[in-house]
């Protein structure tokens, strides 16, 4: 009896197992989108530094226009970046705009549709109470204050408050480097004429684009024709690279022709596993080399495609110091009948759509070779049946993964 194949969380968690965060380095601040702190962030300043005006108007001393209307003397104003260079006495106001500095001895503005403006003099007409119209020095934040912890992943918004805490690079774990590799005598270039027996080379695009979506750097090392002495150079490429994952499509059975596994035995591969109960994808291999993590996806496209959802995405994260490692499911309800599953884990693509009331529904393909990208390209989900599920009809609910960027 043959012994049964790996589950895809035990696949998983092999993968997984010995991979650990990247070292840290400093990145220029707009090179830092996705990144991982490795350490606390400090703001640099106090944010406003200095009570700036709100508004356009006049900055004066509230004690001034208690009782309105009353005239005071402009001595003179105050703009962003250029603020006025005396202070405020009983009597007087500056005149002022939105983000400039508010004079000493002001406590209040006065917008200017309560004003009239006679030369160098202004008529407030309403009165207003103390601090109205101010931002307060600090009122954003204060110099010193841990602001982005160590350990979060940096949004767009993130960059935005380093920049204003005055961090031109921040401490971020290194990116991972991929380093993606195709082999097969049939592959040529999009844009050839395909011999008898030839196809046209498309994994790696996809390979090399999701790899990229993750935040890796990705490094396409092309296609290598079936023979052992080109593939194992270019499993050295790899290593010379510095990459800390290569990606292999295709070559990883054991045909005459599939020489991926000889080749990285032949260089010391520690191979972890090979095949896994997933349905696509089951010829799937994982190992180490060195120190750089190896998977060797399935030569059809939908099958690569599949295993770099559920296996290259956590290892890129993990590597990149992200937390976020679990596939994001969700429950919509079946578009059709579906038989019973067999023994591996079945992610069919499925068109995706919504009921009257907005509920998700998933409507699986009725043909889900794993040759046709077609399909692939117009699913909106995954859905995602385990083992030995029973047969389903339409309507019951049932777990999908989005295929959406970001996954």
């Amino acid at each position: 009896m043959k012994p049964p194949l790996l589950s895809v969380a035990d696949a998983r968690d092999l993968v997984l197992k010995d991979a650990r965060p990247l070292p840290a380095e400093r990145r220029e601040l707009a090179e830092c989108m996705g990144g991982v702190l490795t350490e606390d962030v400090r703001s640099l300043r106090t944010q406003p530094p200095a009570d700036l005006s709100a508004m356009d108007g006049y900055a004066v001393r509230s004690a001034d226009v208690a009782n309105t209307p009353v005239t005071l003397d402009v001595i003179g104003e105050s703009a962003a970046g250029h603020p006025l260079d005396k202070g405020l006495q009983s009597g007087q106001a500056a005149r002022l705009f939105t983000g400039s500095v508010v004079p000493d001895g002001a406590d209040t503005i006065i917008i200017q549709e309560n004003t009239t403006r006679d030369g160098d003099r202004v008529t407030v007409r309403k009165p207003e109470t103390a601090g109205r119209h101010i931002r307060r020095a600090g009122l954003d934040f204060e110099q010193g204050a841990v602001l982005l912890p160590r350990g979060h992943r940096l949004s767009e918004r993130d960059l935005m408050l380093a920049a204003a805490m005055n961090h031109p690079t921040l401490p971020v774990h290194r990116r991972p480097k991929v380093a993606v590799l195709a082999t097969g005598d049939e592959l040529v270039p999009p844009g050839s004429t395909p011999g008898p027996g030839e196809i046209v080379y498309s994994n790696g695009f996809a390979i090399v684009a999701f790899a990229r979506s993750e935040g890796a750097e990705a490094i396409d090392l092309g296609v290598v024709p079936d023979r052992l002495d080109e593939t194992v150079a270019a499993i050295r490429r790899a290593r010379d690279s510095g990459a800390d994952i290569l990606v292999t499509t295709g070559g990883a059975s054991v045909g005459d022709y599939d020489l991926v596994q000889k080749a990285l035995a032949s260089e010391g591969l520690d191979l972890s596993f090979w095949k896994v109960a997933l349905r696509p994808g089951r010829p799937l291999m994982h190992g180490t080399l060195g120190g750089m993590h190896v998977l060797g996806l399935p030569g059809n496209p939908v099958s690569s495609f599949v295993c770099s959802l559920l296996f290259l995405a956590p290892l890129i994260r993990c590597m990149a110091g992200r937390t976020d490692l679990e596939l994001r499911t969700e429950t919509a309800r079946l578009g059709c009948d579906l038989p019973a599953n067999d023994e591996r884990s079945d992610y069919m693509r499925s068109l995706l759509s919504s009921d009257s009331d907005g509920s998700p529904i998933a409507t699986p393909f009725p043909i889900q070779d794993s040759s046709m990208m077609a399909a692939l390209a117009q699913a909106g989900c995954l859905v995602v049946r385990d083992p030995f599920e029973p047969a389903a009809k339409a309507g019951d609910p049932c777990v999908i993964v989005r295929l959406t960027p970001g996954f």
